[in-house]
């Protein structure tokens, strides 16, 4: 497979900060790729770079073999974007918001109404074609969204929190289209907050904090690597810590509750449960959530 991105010591700054600190990644033909981490660490800007709507600062940025710096027309061209809020045209209707959108790529009139038609089917949106934005739920506004996103039939779609604030059922139907539209060969770069959203659609990712790539990897994979197989969690107490020390246990203190990252979860258990006469034990898989946290930090940030 090729590369269809190629990011070399890629930096922006913004006068004395540095919001994206010299990264190095590569995103290959056909699979979804996902940008982690928290508020600040430098994901939306590296997006934006890549969409040509933010210039970089220093380094080398390619998307399909094309300079960012040189070639932002024709890179667009290629791409679809779904942003973070909603800005689709209140005063049209979803059909509308289709089609008026086509006509800014110099798509035919006929064919951007055939298309529209058929991503109104696609997303599951027929019933709702005549009907204005604003009368649209949250879970169709976002569907809509991506809908237009594919009207050029991009080679790449930017995808910036695509369910955010939706309902489970949404989210779902959401991830199903994603995965369907990634069937079909197209290349797809998204951010998330929800961590169970990038380990279910993203086939490898990386995580940053600070402007920098802390690690990069398929999901499966960090978490093998960075939180074991399973995780067992107790009651943060000194019964507990000393139980765990005398097994050789290696675990964090996490507020009121002590987690154990083992890939031995059973002998875990049974030693604070039978030894330490602990009740209260908790072991479950290892999760992406897992790796975020224990790179980034707890402390929330804003």
């Amino acid at each position: 497979m090729s590369d269809v991105i190629v990011a070399e010591s890629l930096e922006k700054r913004f006068d004395d900060v540095v919001a994206v600190d010299r990264i190095d990644f590569a995103v290959r033909e056909g699979e979804i790729f996902g940008f982690l981490g928290p508020n600040g660490a430098g994901k939306t800007t590296t997006m934006k770079m890549i969409q040509c709507v933010s210039p970089k600062t220093a380094g080398t940025l390619r998307v399909f073999g094309m300079d960012v710096s040189t070639r932002p027309r024709q890179i667009k061209q290629h791409l679809g974007v779904v942003p973070q809020e909603n800005n689709l045209d209140p005063d049209f209707t979803a059909y509308q918001n289709l089609t008026i959108y086509a006509r800014y790529f110099g798509i035919p009139r006929k064919t951007a109404e055939e298309r529209a038609e058929e991503l109104l089917d696609f997303m599951q949106l027929r019933e709702k074609s005549d009907v204005l934005i604003d009368k649209l739920s949250g879970g169709m506004k976002r569907r809509l969204i991506i809908a237009r996103a594919l009207v050029n039939d991009p080679e790449l779609l930017i995808l910036d929190e695509p369910t955010i604030g939706l309902d489970p059922q949404a989210r779902h139907l959401i991830w199903e289209k994603l995965k369907e539209i990634q069937a079909q060969g197209n290349t797809q770069v998204m951010t998330t907050h929800y961590l169970d959203e990038a380990a279910r659609l993203c086939d490898r990712l990386v995580i940053m904090d600070h402007g920098k790539i802390l690690v990069e990897g398929s999901p499966g994979s960090l978490i093998s690597e960075y939180a074991g197989t399973d995780i067992v969690e107790a009651d943060s107490t000194p019964q507990v810590m000393a139980c765990l020390d005398a097994i050789g246990a290696s675990y964090d203190a996490v507020g009121d509750v002590v987690q154990v990252f083992t890939g031995r979860p059973h002998d875990v258990v049974r030693a604070l449960m039978e030894s330490c006469s602990h009740e209260k034990v908790l072991a479950r898989p290892a999760t992406l959530e897992d790796v975020f946290l224990k790179l980034t930090g707890r402390t929330l940030r804003e």
